[in-house]
């Protein structure tokens, strides 16, 4: 037996308390019950269905070396969401499985799957780099080779290596046309932010990429571009950037005032995040955002508990920093997710006491699905026995792409996991949901 098909024969044990012949998958909110297990359902063994005009679709890539998601709205406008590469490979046991293998980087697999479901093939109107680390942008180290242009070697990595196939129209970064908010970016993390600006300039001149700086408070900067007026129900709202939060009142909070003059700052607490909302359906993603941080009057502040409260429940959430010691229980609280997900490389990605954060019952009531992009063997033994392994969804044991699809108008939505072994697109397990805001006959 190898370690693909071990891993495949731990999908039912008996401490996951999940009912492998159980039918039925569409899942209310409000009522506790064990999930039934997503092989079940009706998609599974079969090609994931194309997206179709009116669903709002976010994949959720998984190569096991980086974070990346490729969206698609419901007027068929699209955006991929970082694109990163990482020596991941490197950590020896923290590892996880590099898929479908390491003959190429992950730039290259990442634009391979977005030709597969971009309506556009390799056109895509939008990118979007959450902060700047190179395992949401690209590395000037770790690469597929370096290329010449106006004197400076490029790094092919991360989005340059993706732009080799697919052309991006309009770019979205936390700084542009310079890098100095809050501080200079120089003093930042430097591999990502060095190998970033002159893939953007370079991008510019051969392709007509058009720069802008993400707003914290906007709405719609990412917007529908084909024919946003045919869903007036769908708002894509700017809510973190650069250290700062988009509160409840309108105002914009600077979490990072008493540091303005500080010679570094954590680059995960500048992650770019974004709430969506599509009739009564709701879904939450914010990069890396974690980090702790002194205020004016001195004391320490963690910046998700500040984002907690300026935040309502949410659908689906993306949780901050890969799960890795993140997400407070004020925050798990504010959201209240019916589905967690998680874009992880590493086996320290969505750690044990994240893991209770977010099965905690007493954050708040009702079943939840934690839709990891990966959980290992190592993990479950490690794990065993603990509560919130009933929470996770069985086809995280062996890895895959997990692909979000709202129905037209935001009523109800899907949860499917798709092999990430090889371009198939097989569906290995699928979820159905009804929104929260959803009127429930």
């Amino acid at each position: 037996m190898n370690r693909r098909d071990f891993v495949k024969s731990m999908t039912t044990v008996p401490f996951l308390g999940l009912a492998a012949t159980a039918t039925g998958q569409q899942v209310e909110n409000h009522a506790e019950n064990t999930l039934p297990s997503g092989k079940a359902h009706a998609l599974t063994g079969k090609v994931l269905p194309p997206w179709k005009l009116g669903e709002f679709q976010v994949h959720f890539i998984y190569t096991g070396v980086a974070e990346s998601m490729f969206w698609i709205l419901p007027d068929g406008t699209t955006m991929l969401l970082d694109c990163g590469d990482h020596m991941a490979w490197t950590r020896g046991k923290k590892a996880v499985w590099i898929l479908p293998n390491g003959t190429r980087h992950s730039g290259e697999w990442i634009a391979r799957y977005v030709q597969r479901v971009n309506p556009a093939k390799t056109d895509v109107d939008y990118m979007m780099l959450s902060h700047h680390h190179s395992d949401h942008g690209g590395s000037s180290t770790w690469n597929a080779g370096t290329r010449e242009w106006k004197g400076r070697k490029l790094s092919v990595s991360g989005f340059l290596q993706a732009a080799d196939t697919l052309k991006f129209k309009v770019g979205f970064d936390r700084g542009w046309p310079d890098f100095n908010d809050p501080i200079p970016d120089e003093l930042c993390d430097k591999d990502c932010y060095q190998n970033i600006r002159p893939v953007y300039e370079y991008l510019m001149e051969r392709d007509g990429l058009k720069m802008e700086k993400f707003q914290v408070g906007a709405v719609n900067q990412v917007a529908m571009r084909k024919d946003a007026a045919a869903y007036p129900g769908f708002t894509v709202t700017n809510i973190t950037g650069n250290g700062k939060i988009l509160c409840r009142d309108g105002s914009i909070r600077d979490l990072y005032a008493a540091q303005h003059k500080a010679k570094r700052v954590n680059e995960n607490g500048m992650s770019l995040g974004l709430l969506v909302q599509y009739g009564p359906f709701r879904f939450y993603t914010a990069g890396d955002f974690s980090d702790t941080v002194r205020q004016p009057d001195g004391t320490k502040v963690k910046i998700e508990e500040e984002l907690a409260k300026e935040l309502s429940p949410v659908d689906v959430a993306k949780v901050n920093h890969h799960g890795h010691h993140s997400m407070p229980t004020a925050l798990v609280a504010a959201l209240r997710a019916r589905v967690w997900t998680a874009c992880m490389w590493d086996q320290l990605h969505i750690t044990a006491d994240t893991l209770t954060n977010l099965s905690d019952r007493n954050a708040y009531p009702g079943p939840r699905l934690v839709a990891a992009g990966v959980f290992s063997p190592s993990r479950r033994f490690e794990d065993a026995g603990k509560p919130f392994l009933q929470d996770i969804a069985p086809e995280a044991f062996e890895a895959g792409h997990v692909v979000l699809t709202v129905a037209p108008g935001g009523n109800t939505y899907s949860v499917a996991y798709v092999t990430a072994d090889d371009e198939s697109m097989k569906v290995t397990g699928a979820y159905d949901f009804t929104s929260r805001g959803t009127a429930i006959s």
